[in-house]
This record gives structure tokens, C-alpha cells and sequence, in this order.
């Protein structure tokens, strides 16, 4: 596994800023089945694609800023196939998050792929 990608899998601290910092700008992004997520210890800001199956909104009000989501989705960073798990707090966007490696059938699923999915 990448030396990058081995510092993602610990627990740290990320936020959802793209395109902007609001929690209206990530409802539009969750609508779009895409999020950005900052590693704020690395820099390193990823384009994830939402597996549906495992995020969590029920507990988010995006109108008013408030709650939390938790986001899961894929992406591959420097060849390896991983799926990012993020929690975000909605009143400041900030949260932890981390990633964890896939194996390529699970990644084909998260991707929608797998299991009769479309892409």
C-alpha cells in the first residue's frame, strides 16, 4: 500500500469545503452522488464517489446547518482501491474521517458496478 494512503487509514481530522464550506453546498453534493473531503493533517483533498448503502443522513438538517452525516464512498489514491469514511458535523463542516482498503469486488460495488448496479 502507498506511504500516503497507509496515513489516511488512521483516524484524523477532515472537512467538506468544495465547493464551498456550507452545508447547502454539500446537500448539492450528496445529490450528485460525489463529495470532495479534506485530510486537513495531510492536505490532501479527495473526490469520493458515495456508496449509498453505508452513508448516514437522517440525523443532518442542511437548511438550517445543523446535525451530522456520515459519508462512505470510494475512490483509488495512488493505485490503491479504498473506501473513505468520513463524519461531518454541519455547523462548522468539520469532522474525522479515514480510509480503509477494499478488495476489487467490493470496490466494483461501492463504485455501483457490482451486484446489478449501473454506472
Amino acid at each position: 500500500m502507498n506511504e500516503l494512503v497507509v496515513r489516511l487509514t488512521r483516524e484524523q481530522p477532515v472537512e467538506a469545503l468544495r465547493p464551498e464550506k456550507t452545508a447547502k453546498a454539500l446537500k448539492a453534493c450528496i445529490d450528485r452522488d460525489y463529495v470532495h473531503i479534506m485530510f486537513k493533517e495531510t492536505g490532501t483533498e479527495l473526490g469520493v464517489k458515495l456508496d449509498r448503502r453505508d452513508c448516514q443522513f437522517a440525523e443532518a438538517d442542511f437548511d438550517r446547518g445543523t446535525g451530522s452525516v456520515r459519508i462512505v464512498g470510494g475512490l483509488i489514491l495512488n493505485s490503491d482501491k479504498v473506501r473513505c469514511i468520513a463524519d461531518i458535523n454541519l455547523s462548522n463542516m468539520e469532522g474525522v474521517g479515514k480510509l480503509e482498503p477494499v478488495s476489487d469486488e467490493e470496490y466494483e460495488k461501492i463504485m455501483g458496478r457490482g451486484m446489478g448496479g449501473g454506472a
